[in-house]
């Protein structure tokens, strides 16, 4: 999964664990129309909506200290799944992060 995610993503292995967080792709930028969203909270609706990949936010699970949210910009994925249907998720993360580079 993040040798796929890796090619268009900032993520990378964690030495324990079944999460991955990955940066939002750089060209992430949420439109006027869902002004209030951050990119995560975007990136994430949008992998709904066209890919049917849900993921959170990783503004969601973390809070701010001194002004800054250390999830804000990040997606979590959950390799929960069987590792075909994790390689297909992230194939389908791959496309999108990709169509807004």
């Amino acid at each position: 999964v993040t040798p796929v995610l890796a090619q268009h993503m900032d993520v990378s292995m964690p030495e324990a664990g079944f999460y991955l967080w990955a940066q939002v792709p750089p060209g992430c930028h949420v439109p006027a129309t869902q002004a209030g969203l951050s990119s995560d909270e975007w990136f994430t609706k949008e992998l709904f909506t066209q890919y049917n990949v849900t993921v959170l936010p990783g503004s969601y699970l973390a809070r701010p200290s001194q002004g800054i949210n250390p999830g804000e910009g990040r997606i979590r994925i959950a390799l929960v799944a069987p590792p075909s249907e994790c390689i297909e998720a992230a194939q389908r993360i791959a496309l999108m992060a990709k169509a807004m580079a």
